[in-house]
């Protein structure tokens, strides 16, 4: 019986995947952003279900996988569409057949092709997930931005607009380039070589843990102040700082060489 409650917590996370997929569909980007979360947080318990219970499986493996493809590859692609929509009108009520992009007609329906381009994220973490499955070297470490994670940098922007109203950030997040942009961007860090630290604790050492426990005072220092502004800050922190940190070990490496 135990076998089957990590699987069943990884379900849990499929069904809170299609419920935020149906409510980005609706334009509602807060709902589908709660059970985006909501998701995350069943993934983790999953994985940290099996490992407490001795369960780990090949099963639960492709399973984790398969519902991250849905809540952290096609939510986020939706809400990208959604969020190139806005920018061909400049408001939150889009109207996907404006702009010079109509190039997609089907019977009465005409989109503009433009926000389709966002779902080159759900084709970028597709990959990265089924690249994940093969790779067995991913235990301590990340090879590329993991899909929670770019999930909730892409979620963020919708809250930023919602709860910030700010001019400066409205105008950026709403440019169709910056939003292009950002869609390439998300797509390679998921697919990089980069080497990115996991949030796992093989003791409670500060010295063999400086870097999370860094990370994680960060974390919640900056959700306090910046609330969700501070999603894209620690993403791009995490970035950079594993960079640094491999800059370091491979130098460590060269001096003892």
């Amino acid at each position: 019986m135990k076998k089957h409650i990590p699987n069943f917590i990884t379900l849990l996370n499929v069904l809170c995947g299609c419920v935020a997929a149906v409510f980005a569909v609706l334009n509602k980007l807060e709902v589908a952003a709660l059970f985006v979360l909501l998701g995350i947080i069943f993934d983790f318990f999953d994985g940290l279900a099996a490992r407490v219970l001795n369960v780990r499986s090949e099963l639960g493996l492709q399973l984790d996988s398969l519902a991250d493809v849905i809540t952290s590859g096609l939510v986020p692609g939706i809400v990208m569409f959604q969020l190139l929509g806005m920018s061909r009108t400049g408001g939150w009520n889009a109207d996907f057949s404006s702009g010079s992009w109509n190039l997609l007609a089907w019977d009465d329906v005409t989109l503009s092709i433009l926000p389709f381009f966002g779902f080159v994220i759900t084709m970028a973490s597709a990959y990265r997930l089924a690249k994940f499955n093969l790779d067995e070297n991913q235990v301590s470490s990340f090879i590329g931005l993991p899909t929670p994670a770019n999930a909730l940098l892409i979620l963020s922007l919708p809250l930023i607009l919602l709860y910030h109203n700010n001019n400066f950030l409205n105008g950026v997040i709403l440019n169709q380039w910056f939003l292009v942009g950002l869609t390439i961007l998300s797509a390679f860090l998921l697919n990089s070589k980069i080497e990115l630290f996991a949030l796992k604790f093989s003791n409670w050492s500060f010295k063999d843990n400086a870097l999370r426990y860094i990370f994680i005072i960060l974390c919640i220092v900056l959700l306090a102040t910046l609330k969700f502004l501070a999603v894209p800050a620690i993403i791009a922190f995490y970035v950079l700082s594993s960079m640094i940190g491999n800059t370091g070990k491979k130098n460590k490496r060269n001096e003892t060489s």
